[in-house]
């Protein structure tokens, strides 16, 4: 019996929607279950926002991975530009900075060449020009550089990504949750359960669970069993403070050394991220009150006199949210662990379920790529109806 579907995808977050694009543009026939009642109901609404190259991945060596996120932010200024756009960061260097100037001028100019093009490049604002960052800290201030990366509104874009997938033929169902699954050689049997209660099946012939930090979840639900590999859950919180600093943002360095950004956000400043690990429900993942004070804090510093001469306090804080990174377990500090999506498959010789988490918002498109390829021998040939690289997202 031939399956109903090509393709099931459950997750409506940015890596579902992208999955769910890539399959429908190669032309195959795809639903989306997605247990909220919208896209991206989760870590993909609860980003720093940007579009980036990931600066700090260079001291870890990951150039390859720096270089193909900025290839991506190219593509996406292409063919998103009412979602993504270029904005100025200023990077302050005090002399109690973790990384003194030189080291970020280097840093910045092998960014610049792996950038290829897309942006202005960096530069050294000279110390005449310091005073244009006001109300920077300028007690000790080394020097301050400029250089230029993509922000974008994570929910919007997902939404876009996902309305993309749908002008192509994909199907969406919201408020449908994911209970479990059969897989063999000849496909894949899916079952969900509707707001209203109703129990649903459908064939497919792929199965591809994206649903981020719930991913062991769902990965329990599936007969066989397939294991996934050693995660981590890191919780990443930020605030949003009342206030403006025009459109440019700042990237901070924390005493730790960690980047804290502060970026413009519907006409407020989103400040952020910090770095813990998390064990819990998932859905039940909040800002601790030691996180909002430690960004705070961050931001204090370096811009003390923001609020007319006081520190910035809770009662500036007009919203903080979480989100939850799924990164491969090991050892030492998470900021230093691969930000590399994780993908992995049953141990069939043809592939009937992927399951993917982790990864960057930045690189969605890419990691559908990666996706499709490990199901290729699962899926049936069908005439492609879109290249991605010249499809404007709505």
């Amino acid at each position: 019996m031939r399956p109903s579907l090509d393709l099931i995808v459950v997750g409506a977050g940015i890596q579902g929607a992208g999955v769910a694009e890539a399959a429908a543009a190669a032309g195959h026939s795809v639903l989306v279950l997605e247990q909220a009642a919208a896209p991206a109901a989760a870590t993909s609404s609860r980003s720093s926002k940007l579009i980036h190259g990931g600066l700090r991945y260079l001291e870890h060596g990951d150039f390859a991975l720096v270089r193909r996120c900025l290839a991506a932010r190219r593509r996406l200024l292409r063919l998103a530009p009412h979602r993504v756009r270029l904005l100025p960061f200023f990077l302050p260097v005090y002399d109690d900075s973790p990384r003194g100037p030189l080291v970020l001028r280097l840093g910045l100019l092998l960014y610049d060449v792996l950038a290829m093009g897309g942006a202005p490049r960096h530069r050294r604002l000279p110390r005449a020009a310091h005073a244009e960052c006001l109300p920077l800290r300028q007690d000790g201030l080394l020097a301050v550089f400029r250089y230029y990366d993509a922000a974008t509104d994570d929910a919007a874009l997902t939404r876009s990504v996902l309305e993309s997938a749908q002008r192509l033929g994909a199907r969406a169902l919201f408020e449908a949750r994911f209970e479990g699954a059969e897989w063999g050689d000849a496909g894949v049997k899916v079952h969900w359960r509707e707001a209203g209660g109703a129990r649903r099946t459908l064939d497919a012939a792929a199965l591809v669970l994206a649903t981020g930090p719930w991913i062991e979840r769902s990965l329990a639900g599936l007969r066989p069993p397939l294991a996934a590999p050693p995660l981590e859950y890191v919780q990443g919180s930020h605030i949003v403070l009342c206030g403006e600093l025009g459109e440019r943002a700042y990237y901070l360095q924390a005493p730790d050394g960690r980047g804290v950004f502060v970026a413009p956000w519907r006409g407020r400043l989103l400040v952020g991220t910090t770095e813990r690990p998390y064990a819990g429900d998932p859905a039940a993942v909040r800002p601790g009150a030691d996180e909002i004070e430690e960004l705070l804090g961050v931001f204090n510093h370096h811009f003390p006199g923001f609020y007319g001469g006081r520190a910035a306090g809770a009662s500036d804080v007009l919203e903080a949210f979480a989100g939850l990174r799924v990164l491969p377990a090991g050892r030492g500090a998470t900021a230093a662990r691969s930000r590399r999506p994780l993908l992995w498959t049953d141990p069939n010789p043809v592939p009937r379920v992927l399951a993917v988490c982790g990864g960057k918002l930045t690189l969605y498109h890419e990691t559908a790529e990666a996706a499709l390829q490990r199901l290729g021998r699962a899926l049936p040939a069908r005439p492609r109806r879109a290249d991605l690289d010249r499809l404007p997202l709505p």
